[in-house]
């Protein structure tokens, strides 16, 4: 297959003039808006950490979410491809970021943790192998300069496939 090139286009409009702009780091809200042709706007702001609202979606949440979809879709084609037939699919992804003394940070890592749930037994090894694939062609993964662990558990339709398996941690 030959590379193709892709291109994405939002707009983002700040809404925290609270009528001086930044006049002073205490004199400004970081509310703003991200949005797309044809979707609904996204609330977002700052940590609150960082004087931002708790209601809206800051751009730290937003890339472990990223993170976290692109593993998710990029494993349900593998899954499609491979005939491994998953019936449901949970994350519940965190990221940690170091905040540095000049005021700047980094991502250490982010952590997913799919919980997977196939159509019956013969499917649980599959399964769980390919979450590997999945690390290995996630494009927003492969596209940040932290590592992405993956600790995935896959259960079987109805019930515990053999206690629930677990990949082994970080690979």
């Amino acid at each position: 297959m030959t590379s193709r090139t892709h291109h994405y286009e939002i707009t983002l409009e700040w809404q925290g003039n609270h009528g001086s702009g930044t006049s002073g780091y205490r004199d400004y809200g970081r509310a703003h808006e991200v949005r797309g042709v044809g979707k609904p706007p996204i609330a977002a702001s700052s940590d609150p950490g960082f004087r931002g609202e708790t209601d809206r979606w800051n751009p730290e949440e937003l890339l472990v979410a990223a993170l976290s979809q692109c593993h998710l879709l990029t494993y349900l084609h593998a899954a499609a491809v491979a005939g491994v037939v998953v019936t449901a699919y949970t994350d519940a992804a965190e990221g940690t970021m170091v905040e540095q003394s000049d005021g700047g940070g980094h991502f250490t890592e982010a952590i997913l943790r799919p919980v997977v749930t196939v159509a019956d037994d013969s499917m649980v090894e599959r399964a769980l192998a390919l979450h590997a694939d999945a690390e290995a062609k996630c494009f927003v993964a492969q596209s940040v300069n932290f590592p992405v662990r993956c600790e995935p558990t896959v259960l079987v339709r109805g019930g515990l496939a053999d206690d629930a398996l677990e990949a082994p941690r970080g690979h």
